[in-house]
């Protein structure tokens, strides 16, 4: 595969796919908030001591919460998504969705951090377990909540003005996903 048939395939991905690919990657999106939601009920409804509480996946497959493969696969995932998926945003909608790049972006330092401890063998800051930076004060569960919770709210405003651009936004997108009529995909 070469460059022009990488470009391409970002083209179609920020024009006529982009609905689909948006779509694909928002289920994504929400299957990992629902192995946080999982975890939270585990520790905080039925108790569970929290290296128990790993979720859905992590109960069938522990070494993946473990290894921290699953979280920073997860970071890498939606890093490259927010990427891949900005240049079809425009106006209002590309500041959104690229505040969310920005704090995903940080969002993944922490997880390549963490995942840098468990390969070495060797924790951060005198920890008893791989540590990142803002876990130095905050519960390792309520701070991923939150940055789950700050990357996917300028998402969620992202995609509303994607999906309900102004007049001049909708003359400058490439896709078809708002609910106006486009010119430039009609």
């Amino acid at each position: 595969m070469d460059s022009r048939d990488v470009t391409a395939f970002a083209t179609k991905l920020n024009g006529p796919w982009h609905t689909w690919a948006l779509r694909t990657f928002m289920l994504i999106v929400l299957a990992h908030w629902a192995e946080h939601l999982v975890q939270a009920y585990q520790v905080y409804v039925l108790a569970w001591p929290m290296h128990q509480a790993r979720g859905v996946l992590g109960q069938v497959f522990p070494w993946l919460v473990h290894s921290e493969v699953l979280h920073y696969g997860y970071a890498l995932i939606m890093l490259a998504g927010i990427w891949v998926l900005l240049p079809g945003f425009v106006g209002r909608s590309r500041a959104w969705w690229l505040a969310a790049l920005v704090i995903q972006f940080w969002h993944h330092i922490e997880h390549a951090l963490l995942q840098a401890q468990v390969i070495a063998g060797r924790t951060l800051f005198g920890a008893a377990a791989p540590t990142s930076i803002l876990q130095l004060w905050f519960p390792r569960l309520e701070l991923h909540l939150f940055y789950n919770t700050v990357v996917f709210i300028p998402m969620v405003v992202a995609m509303y003005y994607h999906v309900y651009p102004n007049a001049v936004e909708t003359r400058e997108m490439r896709c078809s996903c708002s609910l106006h009529s486009n010119p430039a995909t009609a």
